[in-house]
């Protein structure tokens, strides 16, 4: 059974960092590609990140330089390190499998105020 948990959400201020944390289970994240996709409030899915099985990175263009994505297949747990936070980075953020509308968590707010 495909079960993704996503955490390390929470309140801060613009210019800080987070690190999201996706942990898998019911399969290995070394034989699919996974994905980072936001909610923000009142908004459709976007995408942020997607890595594939063999470590190949993409992050959307206008979050280049501040996110990053990466992965620990000994721990099958997918990561999203996010720098630089702006208050439109407010949402909420999941892990999916295979593909952008894949299988996903319950995600994790994160939400920048000052």
């Amino acid at each position: 059974q495909v079960q993704l948990v996503e955490s390390g959400g929470g309140t801060v201020q613009p210019g800080d960092s987070l690190r999201l944390s996706c942990a898998a289970s019911g399969f290995r994240t070394n034989n699919y590609w996974m994905f980072w996709v936001r909610q923000a409030p009142g908004k459709g899915f976007e995408w942020v990140a997607q890595i594939s099985p063999a470590g190949r990175t993409d992050v959307a263009r206008s979050l280049e330089g501040r996110f990053t994505i990466s992965k620990d297949n000994t721990k099958n747990t997918v990561y999203l390190q996010m720098n630089s936070l702006k208050s439109e980075d407010t949402a909420v953020y999941y892990c999916t499998k295979d593909s952008r509308d894949g299988p996903r968590g319950q995600g994790t707010q994160v939400t920048v105020s000052s």
